[in-house]
């Protein structure tokens, strides 16, 4: 046994004191999980007050947002290009990118001033009606708040801590921490180590003790009573999965092609993005003007589905339409509560073909199914809505459901839609 002599306390109060790097990296780590939790609740609050002040506008001006919300997508993409270019769009492609050069993001993509930005501009989107939701801008600002807490105590930024924080943003949205962890293995991480899960696993803990402590244990969806048999599981997931995952590849391809895409006149639209963005707008009201269903995040409407109020047929198109015209447009804004709602119309025209099983079920499976499409990121979807309705009794069949999605997404859009946007940002973060 080592004798403890004054020697060996001095070198021990040296590696883990106050001033070594250990003690600052574990405080960075802690801060920044507890700073995450914080920032999330303000922001989902702040969000859903914007959404709001929206709707009720609407209802007491139904024709208005045809000449806002056009003139606000141009002025809010005129404003992103011109003080935060890195702000435009969800968010996680940034936080992606940023994985590949860690200290020079914290420059550019994932810089406090980029994530302020990002913030003000994502209220402001939502107070023109676009249909936009606060997840995925919460991952970069979680990313964002993971590195300035680094940058403050003079510790190196590692892609892990990145990863961990923007896992924690996650979690802390939807109050859903396995979705979190499942979320940085899919898409975040591109090697997830036995090391790395630790650190996102601590970030998550604590992000989401602070969300919960404040907020109380809540559920996004509400808590569903949902259950299905195997021989009814066995016939509406795959068709579940087959319609989903093809729905949501097209919208991936749309987006991507928007974005990637060499065409001549799709090149012409991105050499004017203010009138690219002003006909999203004019699309996003149109529709939203003649449904009166498809504004915001669409979380009224999609709850609505989950328990069981029968919702127009054509609901999940509406959405579709106009999620994906927001996304193109280049607001800054998610896609994830977006996206869920128009998986909740599409769950609600499976019942059409399948009336005898339960309402509920069937449109939680193509919520996971769609979900799955977009993002490509099947455990993800089945954490999420499993975590956020407490619907533990549907987790094989939306297990089931996710993987023929998965599978379906590709034979429409081979590339993962975060993955694909992040390449146009890679350069920027590496260059910065």
């Amino acid at each position: 046994m080592k004798r403890w002599t004054q020697a060996r306390a001095r070198a021990l109060f040296r590696h883990h004191g106050p001033r070594s790097l250990i003690f600052r990296r574990r405080v960075a780590m802690v801060g920044g999980a507890i700073s995450i939790g914080l920032i999330a609740l303000l922001f989902a609050a702040i969000s859903d007050d914007a959404n709001h002040a929206f709707i009720l506008f609407y209802r007491e001006h139904p024709y208005w947002p045809l000449v806002l919300t056009p003139f606000g997508f141009a002025i809010l993409v005129w404003l992103t290009r011109r003080f935060a270019p890195d702000a435009r769009g969800s968010g996680i492609p940034q936080v992606i990118a940023a994985g590949a050069d860690p200290d020079g993001a914290t420059r550019n993509l994932i810089s406090i001033p980029t994530a302020i930005i990002k913030a003000v501009l994502t209220f402001a989107s939502l107070l023109v009606g676009a249909s936009v939701g606060r997840e995925g801008p919460t991952v970069q600002l979680a990313a964002a708040l993971m590195a300035a807490w680094h940058k403050v105590l003079k510790v190196e930024l590692r892609a892990s801590m990145i990863i961990a924080g923007g896992a924690g943003g996650v979690a802390a949205a939807f109050n859903t921490p396995l979705a979190g962890i499942a979320f940085a293995i899919e898409e975040l991480a591109a090697a997830y180590e036995q090391r790395m899960a630790l650190l996102v696993m601590i970030v998550i803990l604590i992000s989401g003790a602070v969300a919960s402590g404040l907020a109380g244990d809540y559920l996004y969806f509400g808590a569903v009573s949902a259950s299905m048999g195997v021989r009814q599981a066995i016939v509406v997931a795959p068709v579940a999965g087959i319609l989903g995952g093809l729905a949501g590849g097209l919208f991936s391809r749309l987006v991507l092609g928007a974005a990637l895409a060499e065409f001549r006149w799709m090149e012409g639209l991105r050499r004017r993005p203010i009138v690219f963005a002003f006909l999203c707008g004019c699309v996003v009201a149109g529709v939203g003007c003649y449904t009166g269903l498809t504004w915001g995040p669409g979380y009224s409407p999609a709850h609505a589905m989950i328990i069981g109020v029968d919702a127009p047929f054509w609901f999940g198109f509406a959405k579709f339409a106009t999620t994906a015209a927001t996304a193109i447009a280049g607001l800054p804004g998610g896609i994830f509560a977006p996206s869920l709602a128009a998986g909740a119309g599409f769950g609600n025209m499976l019942r059409w073909l399948f009336p005898d099983d339960a309402a509920s079920a069937v449109v939680l499976l193509g919520m996971v199914a769609y979900f799955t499409g977009v993002v490509r990121a099947p455990l993800t979807a089945v954490f999420i809505l499993t975590e956020a309705t407490a619907s533990r009794g549907l987790l094989l069949p939306m297990m089931a459901a996710a993987l023929v999605a998965d599978q379906s997404s590709q034979w429409v859009c081979k590339e993962k839609l975060y993955h694909g946007l992040s390449r146009t940002f890679s350069t920027r973060a590496a260059e910065a």
